[in-house]
């Protein structure tokens, strides 16, 4: 089994006056993981069963492996289909679920019966053939799926959503357990999901879909450290959005409640009025006053765990999230505690112009 590259040149799909997705161009390499994130409504879905063969078009053309895959049908195109919903037959006992796309594939009895035996094996199910749908737990059912998918040894494997109904904890075993396989059968990879922590955790790339359109593709540091704009940066993560002013020639930003925060101009870094990025954890909360430091009162206090986040306000009526690490035995601050908050580095703004 070996993957197989994808490309899509400027697909798109309307229904009626509806536009679901709009010139999208997008390459996925042999073997590559690629996430399509967004959320509900952007289209993401719609790709994927425009790559899959379910939905044909209204314009551009898709490639697997170097072949034009538009005029054929989904069984033929060497791609295999996780849902969300699972799709097992349940009047089918596991084995007979497995081998369902191998005998669909007219393969020899013999060979059916090695591939689902492989497969089973690969997914930790061996032992369970006999078993039906209804006997097997959620994170199980979900096993077999995949074991269906491996069994027809397809070049191409989309997933939709496949965690979606699993509870948390299963959910990351899963994406774990469904990486290192992919990585181990060479198989080729796209996944839509709208939850950013499992886009983050999975992808090779993640491409950000809005409103039909793919906004920013990147590895998933790229994604989360430098989004293209302020929807990737509130969308994938969370961020404190703030409404400013960029200094000329550009070494500081001025925000209109009345405090400036040093800055050090990124490349193409507009002048004017601007929207400022930053991520919660490079906000730093203190007790004591620093230099460029705002003054602030604790207004939420969330230990979550490894982290705490806290919500304060600042002196101007402006409200911040704040990131930090917990440590051990430390006091956590408290609600109506005055405070100060400074940004790690210049470097950790993210500016836009106020267009985007």
């Amino acid at each position: 089994m070996a993957g197989a590259d994808i490309e899509v040149r400027g697909l798109t799909k309307r229904y009626g006056s509806v536009t679901a997705i709009e010139a999208v161009s997008m390459r996925v390499e042999p073997e590559e993981f690629v996430t399509l994130l967004g959320p509900s409504g952007c289209g993401k879905t719609t790709l994927l069963k425009i790559i899959a063969g379910f939905v044909d078009p209204s314009a551009g053309e898709v490639r697997i492996g170097g072949q034009r895959v538009n005029d054929i049908p989904p069984h033929r195109r060497g791609v295999g289909i996780v849902f969300q919903n699972y799709a097992l037959f349940p009047h089918m006992t596991v084995a007979q679920n497995v081998a369902f796309g191998p005998k669909m594939h007219k393969a020899d009895r013999a060979d059916i019966q090695q591939r689902v035996s492989e497969a089973l094996s690969l997914v930790k199910l061996t032992g369970f053939e006999g078993r039906f749908p209804g006997e097997l737990s959620g994170g199980q059912q979900q096993r077999v799926a995949l074991a269906r998918v491996i069994a027809v040894q397809p070049r191409v494997v989309l997933l939709d959503e496949p965690f979606g109904a699993l509870d948390k904890n299963l959910r990351m075993d899963m994406q774990i357990e469904l990486k290192k396989l992919l990585r181990e059968l060479g198989i080729t990879a796209i996944f839509v999901t709208h939850d950013q922590e499992e886009a983050l955790t999975m992808s090779d790339r993640i491409a950000v879909m809005e409103r039909g359109s793919i906004v920013q593709c990147g590895s998933p540091i790229q994604i989360y450290d430098a989004p293209a704009s302020p929807f990737v940066a509130t969308f994938v993560g969370t961020s404190n959005l703030l409404a400013g002013t960029l200094d000329q020639p550009g070494n500081a930003l001025v925000f209109p409640q009345g405090f400036r925060l040093p800055y050090r101009a990124q490349v193409a870094t507009p002048d004017g009025d601007v929207r400022v990025v930053i991520r919660p954890e490079n906000l730093l909360i203190q007790r004591e006053h620093a230099e460029d430091s705002w003054r602030a009162v604790v207004t939420v206090s969330l230990p979550l765990g490894a982290s705490t986040v806290y919500e304060v306000q600042l002196e101007a009526g402006v409200p911040l999230r704040v990131s930090e690490t917990r440590i051990a035995n430390r006091e956590l601050f408290a609600v109506g505690e005055q405070v100060f908050v400074r940004v790690v580095s210049p470097d950790a703004c993210r500016v836009f112009p106020t267009t985007l």
